[in-house]
């Protein structure tokens, strides 16, 4: 929300209308919204605060010394700044604040927002503290988004601060500063401030777990060698020392999930596992206390060769487990029961050392107490095995769990991926768009489980079609990318990627299974590629790959590619089974997007169709139209320029309620309707009375005996506004069914909304429609237009018709220009209904165009009538059609004289085309016949309908006008 929006009063007043129960969705940002939602519903009262106050607060000392050192350098850095840090504990109260100028503090302090008092949201309503307390994540409250008065002056941004183990939060940190002094770079600077804590707070957890591996070191004898890794290369003898055995990644899982079960159950002290080869290990847990009071405990592995160890069963701890002890060596089984089979002495072991704490069961003892001076061994050391006595190996030992060092981070690594999932749930698939929801998958797994994501999809894919075999040439497109940087020499977004068979991405897509290069380098099919352009992608650090394929409902969507590149450790196993998470996650909402893709083309497909295609042959009003759908769907607006006779025009502007194809269908039969009745000539009351019927006999089933159980079944609603122009007279005639009031811009720029009584809506019947009939200034812009445009759910008809009213006024443009400076001002940034603009200029037909004579009822006047219209074509410069139209008016002269009564009117009027009419007081319309050989008449309108291009009968309130159109020559 930007300042300059708070500072026109605009969330002023968006304030004001949310405390009186007014909807601002469209005005307020969601979780400021959330915010001021919470605050109404504890009670609180923007004018009237009552803060809590708590003197003696603070925060546990393993977390200040975590802090204070990262607070200290945002505030030296913030030293130029009229800024203040403030960090509160996991309930919202102030416990410290850092900087800031003598003026902003004392603001603060006026508002009490000064450690003691308590920030949180039922407290203090929305603020940085409590509001990213609640909503559990990183907020930016800037201004009136304030939900008290007092805090309005000032910007603020929170995030909280996490215990990286449990993830509980332990502290919120804020930054706050006057109004006019926010940034939203605010959000980015505490953000990484909070995760820069809990990496400290994450070393700490490390440093523990080190003292109490040092002091198991010390209390072990001089003799016992400090444990080396798996995999070691210096090794070359196994634990028989006959051969370079070593144990297998599942033997090392296995040990490790057995040893993590050990370290979790306070009764146990031994176990025994079984591995592959006849080999078996012996788990012992003891308990160990560092030098700085850190307690844990240790569990111990003796790997023995040969049969299992029948003797050796799962004991419960004992008195002498849980005394005291220095930890020396496993100790040896129990003695087996008498037995005629001895197993033999054990060989040397294997230690596996796992720290964790205690249970209340098992209290730890204190080993030797260590020296502060001593080094904390790294974890993973590695090196020679140290000889023995004799220049054996005393043991042939390596470190593969370490207490919190393994099971806190294998917590931590846990719940960091369920909180991506998390995340990948609420932030992919938040629209039906297809490219937009690749895009959303590359931001959730950039950078937090990849350097970069690709994802590639088929075009018909983005097109709502189903995919395509991937083939020789078919090719996919790179719809996002996300990056930590731009500089990965992949391709980039938007480009046509043809994968040869042998990279991964053609592996996924064929076989539907993910696909797992640790090390690209030595990856000679993703190479093939492109050489040259991948070489370069190796040498800037890109240096694992995984392919998932986007599966959905048993297809095949595309393939997602994450590299690593920043982070040194290549993608494992593990990894692998997090990719197929997120992208089968994905794969569902692009399947979704696709889906509404394919139908949504459909129902705009069927609409375009129905709506008019380029603008219809007519003098009487210069045109332009907008029509644009709504998000949610195609809707059922319409609107038409109709040809009438007699160089008139028919404007029309229709709404169909509701969206989707029914909606869209009922606009078309409801169009074509239209059509036909205007061909009838019939006035904008008298039509829209039919259309009114129509409308009921579709909503009954048109006669049928049908049961309405489909939610598509019947019309709920349709409204309607029809316009007749006639240029020649210069009036226009309205009448409207439901529908907004048009408004008319006079050539000076005044406009008026044109008082036209109000029918119902199409298919209730019942009442009369009413028509209003203006004269128009030549010049004058008639503009009609869909609910759409002025009217949503957050805003009124009446406010949009004044915003419309501001924009038609002033000076004079033309209809495309009216149309564009209209939608710029009304319509919203995603319309909720679909919006039909029209706007019509009109012309008049001058009296050099029409020439009319008055003919008395005397059938000798046919000649004088034929002479007149010879005349009037020759000033016209249209002696071609002489011939033609003598016989015309002969012919339909002859007949209103004939079978009428009352005076005759003869007009010629020279628009596109030539435009002969006669009128007379008659009501009955003549028919055109095939006349039977013997008969003596009835040829004469069959000749008229021959030599014409049309003809046709319209009725006026005194009687009926026969006319017929010539193309000009």
């Amino acid at each position: 929300m930007s300042v300059a929006w708070d500072d026109i009063g605009g969330l002023v007043d968006a304030h004001e209308r949310f405390l009186a129960g007014a909807r601002v969705d469209a005005d307020v940002r969601d979780p400021v919204l959330d915010s001021w939602k919470r605050c109404r519903s504890a009670g609180l009262e923007p004018d009237r605060l009552l803060i809590p106050y708590d003197p003696g607060l603070t925060l546990e000392d393993p977390f200040l010394h975590a802090a204070d050192p990262v607070l200290s350098r945002l505030t030296a850095s913030l030293s130029d700044v009229s800024m203040t840090i403030v960090l509160c504990d996991g309930q919202a109260r102030v416990v410290q604040r850092h900087g800031g100028d003598r003026r902003l503090l004392s603001r603060l302090d006026e508002v009490n927002f000064a450690p003691g008092f308590c920030a949180s949201e039922a407290a203090a309503g929305t603020n940085g503290v409590g509001t990213a307390l609640a909503e559990r994540g990183p907020v930016y409250v800037l201004g009136r988004e304030h939900f008290a008065d007092c805090l309005s002056p000032f910007a603020c941004a929170g995030a909280p601060v996490r215990d990286p183990l449990s993830g509980r939060i332990e502290a919120i940190l804020d930054l706050t500063c006057l109004r006019d002094d926010g940034d939203p770079a605010m959000v980015r600077l505490v953000r990484e401030t909070a995760h820069d804590i809990e990496a400290r707070l994450l070393e700490q957890a490390t440093d523990r777990e080190r003292a109490l591996l040092a002091a198991y070191r010390r209390a072990a004898p001089p003799s016992e060698p400090w444990p080396r890794q798996p995999g070691d290369p210096a090794r070359t003898r196994g634990p028989y020392g006959h051969g370079a055995e070593t144990l297998g990644r599942v033997d090392l899982a296995v040990l490790r999930e057995k040893a993590e079960e050990l370290i979790a159950s306070p009764h146990l002290t031994l176990d025994q596992v079984t591995l592959p080869g006849g080999r078996v290990a012996t788990l012992l847990r003891r308990p160990v206390m560092g030098a700085s009071g850190e307690t844990g405990v240790v569990v111990e592995a003796r790997l023995l060769g040969g049969p299992q160890l029948r003797h050796m069963e799962r004991t419960a701890p004992t008195e002498a487990a849980t005394t005291p002890t220095t930890p020396t060596a496993p100790p040896a089984p129990p003695p087996p029961a008498p037995s005629s089979h001895q197993v033999a002495p054990p060989r040397p072991a294997v230690v596996l050392r796992a720290v964790a704490p205690p249970s209340p069961q098992a209290p730890p003892a204190a080993a030797r107490p260590a020296r502060d001076t001593d080094p904390a061994p790294s974890p993973a050391i590695g090196g020679d095995v140290p000889a023995g006595p004799g220049g054996d190996p005393v043991a042939d030992a390596w470190l593969l769990l370490v207490g919190e060092p393994g099971v806190g981070r294998l917590a931590v690594l846990a719940r960091r991926r369920l909180e991506l999932l998390h995340d990948a749930g609420i932030r992919i698939g938040t629209t039906l768009d297809v490219t937009r929801t690749a895009e959303e998958l590359t931001e959730v797994a950039v950078p937090r489980f990849a350097d970069f994501a690709a994802v590639d999809l088929p075009d018909s894919v983005l097109l709502g079609d189903e995919p395509e075999p991937l083939g020789e040439r078919m090719a996919l497109r790179r719809v996002a990318l996300g990056a930590v940087h731009r500089d990965s020499h992949l391709y980039e977004a938007g480009d046509r990627v043809q994968y040869v068979a042998s990279t991964p991405q053609a592996r996924s897509w064929e076989t539907g299974r993910s696909v797992l290069e640790p090390v690209l380098a030595e990856a000679g099919g993703w190479l093939a590629q492109d050489p040259a352009r991948l070489e370069r992608a190796l040498a800037v650090g890109i240096h694992s790959l995984i392919t998932v394929p986007l599966r959905a409902r048993g297809t095949t969507l595309g393939v997602v590619s994450f590299y690593r590149s920043r982070q040194p450790a290549p993608f494992e196993d593990d990894d692998l089974s997090l990719a197929q998470e997120l992208a089968g996650r994905a794969a569902i909402c692009v399947d979704n997007a696709r889906r509404y893709t394919r139908e949504h083309n459909t129902a705009l497909a069927l609409q375009r169709s129905l709506l008019p295609r380029g603008r219809p042959e007519q003098s009487a009003v210069e045109v332009a139209y907008r029509y644009l759908p709504a998000q949610a769907g195609v809707g059922g607006d319409w609107f038409d320029v109709i040809p009438l006779s007699g160089a008139r025009v028919a404007l029309v502007v229709g709404d169909v309620v509701g969206h989707g194809l029914h909606a869209a269908a009922t606009m078309g039969r409801l169009r074509t309707a239209v059509h036909n009745f205007s061909s009838l000539d019939l006035p904008p009351d008298d039509l829209l009375t039919h259309l009114d019927d129509l409308v009921a006999r579709l909503d009954r089933g048109e006669g049928w005996a049908v049961e309405n159980t489909h939610e598509d079944s019947g019309i709920i609603g349709a409204t309607c506004l029809y316009a007749v122009y006639d240029p020649a007279s210069r009036h226009c005639t309205l009448a409207r069914a439901g529908h907004p009031l048009p408004a008319i811009v006079g050539p000076g720029g005044h406009v008026d909304l044109v008082d036209l009584p109000s029918g119902p809506p199409l298919g209730l019947g019942g009442m009369p429609f009413e028509t209003v009939e203006l004269e128009l200034a030549e010049g004058s812009r008639l503009v009609l237009y869909t609910d759409g445009l002025v009217e949503d759910r957050h805003r009124d008809i009446d406010t949009g018709l004044e915003r419309l009213r501001a924009v038609l006024s002033g000076a004079d443009r033309t209809p495309e220009d009216t149309c564009d400076a209209v939608l710029d001002a009304l319509l919203p940034t995603r319309p909720c209904d679909d919006v039909a603009l029209l706007v019509a200029r009109t012309h008049a037909l001058g009296a050099e165009r029409v020439a009319q004579w008055e003919l008395p009822g005397d059938p000798a006047i046919v000649s004088r009538a034929r002479v007149a219209a010879t005349e009037q074509l020759a000033v016209w410069g249209l002696d071609d059609l002489a011939f033609t139209t003598e016989l015309i008016v002969s012919e339909l002269v002859t007949n209103a004289i004939r079978h009428a009564t009352g005076p005759v009117q003869l007009r010629l009027l020279r628009d596109r085309a030539l435009i002969c009419e006669v009128f007379d007081g008659s009501g009955t319309s003549p028919r055109l016949r095939r006349a039977r050989t013997e008969d003596e008449g009835g040829r004469g309108l069959f000749l008229v309908a021959q030599l014409t291009e049309r003809w046709g009968t319209r009725y006026t309130p005194d009687g009926k006008i026969i006319w017929a159109e010539q193309p000009l020559p």
